[in-house]
């Protein structure tokens, strides 16, 4: 078998969640905040990202994070260009740690139109997924958020995400659909609704061979997204935490049957720089125990 095969049965049969470890630009001081790193730690951005590969390396090289109950991992493209314990990231957690790469490939979002932000232009895609493809990189995860329940808005958002996703299926890679619905939306029911219906159509417009996954946000409905995990073309649908703090997160998670975790800032609440090894390998254990359970359901 190929090593996107295996990767492809892992993703498919497996237990366990996918960790976020994406945090890029703007949510990178606030998440090295959150691990007790400070702003006066770091003095341009590449020292940031410096300082943020660091912290992702201790994950990662950690004897809790592996492909047990880790079923992949989202990196940024910094993350890919940079190395773990001699191997490149992706290789890494293939080779290593048996958890199947990702690679955040979104340029960020344009200002809220129709009560959704929609991604920016990549010119640089193709580009990107060959060096992806080379680091055996499994998949892409793309982001655009809904803030209120506006039909033509949210239409525009899963519209976009479908036609870059042909394009990443047609570089031989998987893409992760997330069109990230706001946790505090004051109309987040009926737009997850609207959200549904389109997600639904545009399935129906993939080829055979054009696998897909989506993370979406939990939803006020209990296994509302049902129907997309039956159908043929999505191989996987991940959560995630959208705010909620890791243990409500994974309180809902929980009550969706065939959703599994995709958490970010819930994977690692609780984290610190400060922490021992042994503090912060036993912290880190219970997280990933936590959600792996939650994601079992």
């Amino acid at each position: 078998m190929s090593t996107y095969e295996d990767q492809l049965n892992k993703v498919r049969t497996k237990p366990g969640f996918i960790a976020a470890l994406d945090q890029s630009g703007g949510s990178t001081p606030k998440a090295l905040n959150l691990y007790g790193v400070g702003e006066d730690a770091y003095s341009n951005d590449d020292e940031m990202f410096g300082v943020v590969h660091a912290m992702r390396t201790r994950i990662v090289t950690s004897p809790a994070f592996n492909g047990d109950r880790i079923l992949g991992a989202i990196l940024f493209e910094n993350t890919l260009d940079r190395q773990v314990e001699g191997k490149s990231s992706a290789h890494y957690l293939w080779q290593v740690k048996n958890v199947v790469p990702f690679l955040k490939v979104d340029k960020g979002l344009t200002d809220e139109v129709d009560g959704v932000q929609v991604m920016k232009p990549m010119p640089e895609l193709d580009a990107l997924l060959q060096k992806a493809k080379a680091q055996d990189v499994f998949g892409t995860k793309m982001r655009s958020t809904i803030n209120s329940a506006n039909a033509a808005g949210i239409e525009k958002v899963v519209a976009q995400q479908f036609k870059v996703g042909k394009q990443i299926c047609a570089a031989g890679l998987t893409p992760i659909i997330e069109p990230e619905v706001n946790i505090n939306a004051p109309d987040k029911a009926a737009a997850e609704v609207l959200l549904k219906a389109s997600l639904l159509k545009h399935l129906d417009t993939l080829a055979a061979n054009e696998l897909v996954m989506f993370k979406l946000t939990l939803p006020e409905q209990t296994n509302f997204y049902k129907e997309c995990l039956e159908h043929p073309n999505l191989i996987k649908l991940v959560a995630l935490s959208g705010g909620y703090s890791r243990e409500e997160a994974n309180r809902r998670l929980s009550e969706n049957k065939g959703m599994v975790a995709s958490f970010s800032r819930a994977l690692t609440e609780g984290l610190s720089a400060q922490q021992s090894d042994a503090e912060f390998n036993g912290m880190l254990n219970d997280s990933i125990e936590a959600i792996c359970q939650a994601s079992s359901s």
